[in-house]
């Protein structure tokens, strides 16, 4: 049976979705801030920040496309126990403990409070805000195509606009010199705060399964098709993130490091818009935030139902981690982002080790490789969370791109050559063709 042809629009609309998916509330509020950061350097900044965010998502995608989206499966070879823990942690961390919950809070506080006002309590909004989330995502063979053909094109019309309007009419002159020393480190650091390598594996299997459903059913076409998909969404990310950085940049002589993110990207879309601004503004953060929201859910249900062979039915787990996120987002952004901050930090090394490490999976036979650099990058992060609650700890803080915050990747290195020489179960092949 031949290999089928990728058609192009099935491609589009795949990519689009991956998009929308990663494009969050964070996404839309840190590269006008690195902007105002770099100044003049701003072009740098950015190629920092895309590299951390999109580059990376886009490697999380492809490893997990090698084991059919299949989270567990993919870290299967750190051991049954941290794969498993590893899994329910990323997948709790970026569903409703973190990210889902954090979609409705800023969605409320950038885009109701600025516009209608604390008229619309936080509850009552939060109650609508899931409710619609619950029902786009309650089907999960229609949650893709909902998505990148309805709803991404809103977002990406409404954010030209903006961008657009920022190009041809410059709110100022962009600052000559930086903030910042190292404005390259500066946007790896503001794109390893966005999670997408972290939601990347997870979003993986709801991209697996539109694939599959358009009928790219064999293991050469379904890694190109998505591999395709992914491209396209890393473009579309350039493009938005680059125009959302230089909006930044052209106002970088008037706001500081003390600007609030949330704060410059408002003032900037009032700014160049006015109050029909502040409206598109809200448009913007309300479909950027619900695509990642549905695209969350629906990857939590679909995690948590496997892992569990059905046991926990898809309903349900999104039922619960709607209600859930509801419940959270009332917090509010920054209490949310304090309370999973350290529990993120200890989970994202390890997680993007393995991802890394599972694109060769092909070429390392020895289990060891995984289980030693993966304990060893959870270790280094451990220990670097225990200093930010005042451990001493000097050793950590010493290590190579500690700076970047990447002071993981050379023990994780270290470990994964040690494990190489410790004699282990060696991979088996087959099992990778048919994705385990």
């Amino acid at each position: 049976m031949g290999e089928k042809q990728i058609n192009f629009k099935d491609v589009i609309v795949i990519g689009f979705a991956l998009f929308a998916m990663f494009f969050g509330a964070g996404n839309l509020i840190f590269p006008p801030y690195l902007g105002v950061l770099s100044g003049s350097s701003w072009l740098v900044a950015f190629i920092g920040f895309l590299f951390a965010d999109g580059g990376l998502a886009l490697l999380a995608v492809i490893a997990a496309t090698k084991f059919n989206g299949d989270t567990s499966k993919m870290f299967s070879r750190a051991g049954k126990g941290l794969s498993i823990a590893l899994g329910c942690a990323m997948v709790i961390c970026i569903g409703p403990l973190l990210a889902i919950p954090r979609t409705a809070a800023t969605t409320y506080e950038m885009g109701i409070l600025p516009t209608i006002g604390s008229g619309i309590s936080p509850v009552i909004f939060s109650i609508v805000f899931f409710a619609l989330v619950l029902v786009l995502t309650i089907r999960p063979s229609k949650v893709v195509d909902i998505v990148g053909s309805i709803l991404t094109p809103a977002l990406l019309i409404a954010l030209a606009v903006l961008i657009v309007k920022g190009i041809v009419s410059p709110l100022g002159e962009i600052r000559d010199s930086s903030l910042i020393q190292n404005v390259f480190a500066e946007g790896i650091t503001q794109g390893y705060q966005t999670m997408d390598a972290l939601a990347a594996s997870v979003f993986a299997s709801i991209i697996i399964m539109s694939v599959i459903a358009k009928g790219y059913t064999g293991e050469k076409e379904k890694m190109k098709a998505t591999i395709s998909a992914g491209v396209i969404a890393v473009i579309g990310m350039a493009l938005v993130y680059g125009g959302l950085c230089y909006l930044g940049a052209t106002v970088s002589q008037q706001y500081g490091q003390d600007v609030q993110q949330t704060a410059l990207i408002v003032a900037i879309t009032a700014a160049l818009l006015g109050t029909t601004g502040k409206i598109l503004l809200a448009i913007i953060v309300a479909l950027a935030c619900l695509t990642t929201a549905i695209g969350l859910s629906s990857a939590a249900g679909q995690y948590f139902s496997t892992l569990t062979d059905g046991k926990l039915k898809y309903e349900h787990i999104v039922i619960v981690v709607c209600v859930f996120s509801a419940i959270i987002s009332n917090f509010g952004v920054s209490t949310i982002i304090q309370f999973s901050s350290p529990i993120l930090s200890m989970v994202y090394p390890a997680t993007i080790t393995l991802v890394i490490l599972a694109l060769f999976s092909n070429k390392i036979k020895n289990d060891n490789v995984f289980k030693c650099a993966a304990y060893m990058a959870l270790l280094v992060s451990v220990l670097t969370v225990a200093t930010s609650f005042g451990v001493k700890i000097p050793l950590v803080n010493s290590l190579p791109f500690a700076s970047l915050g990447f002071n993981w990747i050379v023990p994780a290195i270290i470990g994964a050559v040690v494990g190489g020489l410790i004699k282990g179960k060696n991979y088996n092949k087959a099992s990778v063709s048919k994705g385990a």
